[in-house]
């Protein structure tokens, strides 16, 4: 079936033109269910993914389950990577979110309840961060939908970084291109 309306994702869709080639990377920091999704869920939409855990066992642990893994943020992010820390509770916070912050990264975000005092605020202060830079971390991440389970957040959180990347809203609100 060919379709003549030249609506390139329409075509994409139904299988009658390649994907656009986009350099997409989406880096989880911290082993968790939610980073385990989003980042199954990131490579079936394209994006070349990296854990990042600097915990030895969970990062050993990790790689046998078959995703790519690395310690440290280190030189990793580029300016077509999205960030997303998806353990607030861990101490290497701080260290994980300052390391993002100066990588050329286009996007870094924790996830977090707004209904919670934002944890990384304080961790980064401490680490010296000027409170211009902190205020670059999103939080909280995702599309408002309500989710509950990891995959859930994990599909808020993708849908979200989809969303910002495409200058879109997100949401049922479709405007005339």
């Amino acid at each position: 079936m060919t379709h003549f309306h030249g609506d390139v994702a329409c075509d994409v869709a139904h299988g009658d033109a390649p994907a656009p080639a986009e350099h997409r990377v989406l880096i989880a920091v911290f082993a968790t269910p939610v980073a385990d999704y989003l980042l199954r869920y990131a490579a079936d939409a394209g994006y070349q993914t990296l854990l990042v855990e600097p915990d030895p066992d969970r990062a050993a642990q990790a790689a046998r389950d078959g995703l790519r893994v690395c310690a440290a943020i280190g030189s990793e992010p580029d300016e077509a990577t999205d960030v997303v820390v998806t353990d607030h509770h861990r101490p290497e916070l701080g260290v994980m979110l300052r390391d993002s912050l100066v990588s050329p990264a286009r996007w870094v975000g924790i996830m977090g309840s707004p209904r919670h005092e934002p944890p990384h605020v304080e961790a980064l202060t401490l680490l010296g961060v000027e409170p211009d830079e902190v205020a670059r971390v999103h939080r909280p991440i995702g599309l408002n939908i309500g989710s509950k389970t990891p995959a859930e957040i994990a599909i808020s959180t993708l849908a979200g970084l989809i969303a910002d990347r495409n200058a879109r809203p997100g949401g049922f609100e479709f405007a005339a291109i």
